[in-house]
């Protein structure tokens, strides 16, 4: 299916409308291939649609938030289809966070019903305690615990979100997804990605492909809590018609992955550069046939030039990296059908939709060759942050142009390459860590006194978090003992895998901590 097959109803409106005309045009394909489960498209269509009715039924009405506190599972695709047909605006949650984080979304989303898998069942019955709003909870699979009426029985909630098909009407402005991010301060916000802005990153996925519908065969592996998890590497190759093996992100295992790009023919595969790592450094590297791949992207960290000239030798594909945010709905710049192919080092040219600017801590524009802040701004940026007025005034110029916050450098090609980060946000594996949150939990534990947080090179991860912890008085430092309570706190790529205690803090005498003095980045 080509982008201008769909009507003009579908270009406007409720984004659900797009996938219902593929799922017409490709009623009988494979869809959704995980969990020993198969469904066609019209499967996929038609159980969507009739979870948009149960969702009515429960007593949601368009614009109500629905979280999902799934893995990678078909209910997760299900219900986030559905949801947009619903019109009720889903929340995103990663399966790792802990009570804290998930009570957080559920709070600040005003959250009415959240979808949670059996294994994440005592998680979100602490978080749902914890928070004012009374969420109704549908459940992936039965549970046998004793947590109240809302959260047993739940296999026969699932099966109750089983109404009439639905198809709500909806504004291009209206809001389709709030997933959540973060500042430097480690505040969590929802960012409000409208009906309009899921339809511009839709159509990028018809951009930047060579493949016909019928030949695509992605596996995605990265979590469809994150944006490019569901929105680049499954809603783009669903709404293209073509077939998604996705797999459980929380197990990643590179030989299985190999095992499936063979067994299955996989033409496209994305993942962080920490999973490439994993891929060429394993013993069976080169024992698979991964000849099926015509696309293989990087994104969420700077690849390693010698793991992917390995990758590239050992498969005979070009690999690209490929760049977006949260607030962008999903990518803007990637190598792949870049005017002069991919060039290793950079995250390639702007997509069609994307208008770019890199500025001076001024707000000019600098020239080709010289760094500066990467400004963004298109269809598919943002509506803003749910119910943060001054963060969404403050993250956008007079002009429109969203402030990414990233430092790049664009040559006269206009290739793009990310020097740093403005902010102290630590990449690590793909996930954004911010430094604030982690010394929040910190400090929350007796032993604490004061402590920083900062990013270090990771061969392996990118970065990994390393903490520098000043002990309360009287108290004998013990790395395993806070190491154990920020497992137990947060979700386990946050937690300081290095922790050094310090009698003091370096800091300005306004009482900043200069973090470059600690090995991490230094303040803009």
């Amino acid at each position: 299916m080509e982008a201008d097959s769909f009507s003009v109803a579908a270009r406007s409106g409720n984004v659900a409308r797009l996938y219902d005309e593929t799922a017409e045009c490709h009623a009988e394909k494979l869809a959704l291939e995980t969990d020993g489960k198969r469904y066609t498209h019209a499967e996929l269509r038609d159980r969507s649609a009739r979870f948009a009715g149960g969702l009515q039924a429960l007593g949601l009405r368009p614009g109500d938030r629905i979280a999902l506190f799934l893995p990678n599972c078909p209910e997760f695709v299900i219900a986030a289809l559905g949801a947009l047909k619903a019109g009720t605006p889903f929340v995103p949650m990663n399966p790792q966070y802990r009570t804290r984080e998930v009570a957080y979304r559920l709070d600040d989303s005003d959250a009415k019903a959240v979808v949670v898998d059996e294994s994440l069942r005592e998680t979100a019955a602490d978080a749902i305690r914890g928070v004012e709003t009374d969420p109704v909870v549908i459940g992936r699979r039965d549970w046998d615990g004793e947590d109240g009426d809302r959260i047993a029985d739940a296999d026969r909630m699932f099966a109750d979100v089983d109404g009439e098909p639905v198809l709500a009407e909806r504004t291009d402005g209206d809001v389709a997804m709030q997933p959540y991010t973060s500042g430097t301060t480690g505040t969590p916000k929802g960012v409000l990605l409208t009906h309009r802005n899921l339809r511009a990153q839709s159509f990028m996925g018809f951009e930047r492909t060579a493949l016909d519908a019928d030949e695509e065969r992605f596996l995605s592996v990265l979590p469809l809590s994150h944006i490019a998890g569901f929105v680049n590497r499954t809603w783009q190759p669903l709404v293209r018609g073509a077939s998604v093996f996705l797999r459980d992100s929380e197990s990643w295992d590179p030989e299985a992955a190999m095992a499936t790009i063979e067994s299955k023919r996989i033409t496209k595969f994305g993942a962080v550069a920490a999973m490439y790592v994993d891929i060429v450094e394993h013993d069976s590297f080169g024992e698979y046939d991964l000849s099926s791949l015509a696309e293989s992207m990087e994104g969420g960290a700077t690849m390693p030039t010698p793991v992917q000239e390995t990758f590239e030798n050992g498969v005979g594909v070009e690999l690209f990296e490929a760049y977006g945010l949260t607030e962008t709905g999903g990518g803007t710049h990637a190598g792949i059908n870049a005017t002069f192919g991919p060039r290793p080092g950079t995250i390639g040219q702007p997509f069609r939709a994307t208008d770019c600017a890199v500025v001076d801590e001024d707000g000019e524009t600098v020239s080709p060759g010289e760094a500066g802040e990467l400004l963004v701004r298109g269809p598919h940026v943002m509506k803003g942050y749910h119910e943060r007025p001054e963060a969404t005034d403050a993250a956008f110029t007079d002009d429109g142009y969203f402030k990414t916050g990233d430092i790049v450098r664009r040559d006269e090609d206009n290739y793009y390459e990310v020097l740093g980060r403005k902010s102290d946000v630590i990449v690590t594996a793909g996930y954004n860590v911010y430094p604030g949150e982690v010394e929040e939990v910190l400090y929350d534990h007796p032993d604490v006194a004061e402590a920083a947080v900062v990013g270090k090179h990771d061969d392996r991860r990118g970065e990994t978090v390393a903490a520098y912890v000043v002990p309360a008085t009287g108290v004998s430092p013990n790395a395993d003992r806070l190491r154990e309570y920020c497992l137990e706190t947060m979700a386990a790529y946050k937690h300081p895998r290095e922790i050094e205690f310090v009698r003091t803090l370096p800091r300005t005498t306004s009482g900043k901590v200069q973090r470059f003095e600690l090995g991490g980045r230094a303040d803009d």
